[in-house]
């Protein structure tokens, strides 16, 4: 489980390419120990599985339904990626609970600067828009937010300077995929209506 604060990032090294899978390797600042091998860690949003650790260095294996379901499918070498560690028992939730589980990709349909607030809409398949709930929470990227504004299988979040600064949600542009997932408790409820 995870609560949507980046506070760090990590730049692919190299990727490996099976049939319908990838192992990426990436680069980051933020310290890993032999022992956490087999840990979970939140990239971009994903869930993903520790499998190697070398100084700076950690890989991840991606199955070919963590490739259906995230823009890792797009990844290249030198892309910038959002990581959080999983939550320990006790911490301060400033976000909202995480799963790590990519629902969808959404599209960016425009980026509009406000001050130095973004303000991004996205689009999104039209079967996932009943999860959209404005004022709700959405993770992007793994970054926790909160939606704007919702119109049919479109939404709109207000990114303050202070994410775009620690996350990858700088570098977006229009026409690019983000990870989403929407919220936890939004999810069950649907269901349980059904």
């Amino acid at each position: 489980m995870f609560n949507g604060i980046i506070y760090n990032t990590g730049k692919v090294q190299k990727i490996l390419k099976g049939k319908k899978s990838l192992e990426v390797f990436i680069k980051t600042r933020i310290p890993f120990k032999k022992n956490e091998i087999g840990s979970s860690v939140c990239c971009n949003g994903a869930c993903l599985t520790v499998t190697t650790v070398k100084k700076n260095l950690i890989s991840f294996y991606l199955s070919n339904e963590t490739l259906k379901k995230t823009n890792f499918r797009f990844i290249k070498k030198s892309n910038i990626i959002n990581i959080e560690k999983s939550l320990n028992f006790g911490t301060k939730i400033s976000g909202h609970y995480v799963q790590g589980h990519s629902d969808t990709v959404g599209k960016i349909l425009k980026i509009l600067v406000v001050d130095k607030t973004w303000i991004v809409r996205f689009r999104i398949e039209r079967s996932f828009s009943k999860f959209l709930i404005e004022k709700g929470s959405i993770a992007l990227n793994g970054v926790s937010l909160t939606i704007s504004k919702v119109k049919k299988n479109e939404f709109e979040v207000n990114i303050i300077p202070h994410t775009l600064k620690l996350t990858n949600l700088l570098k977006l542009k229009k026409n690019d995929y983000v990870n989403v997932e929407f919220d936890i408790f939004s999810k069950y409820l649907i269901n349980l209506k059904n």
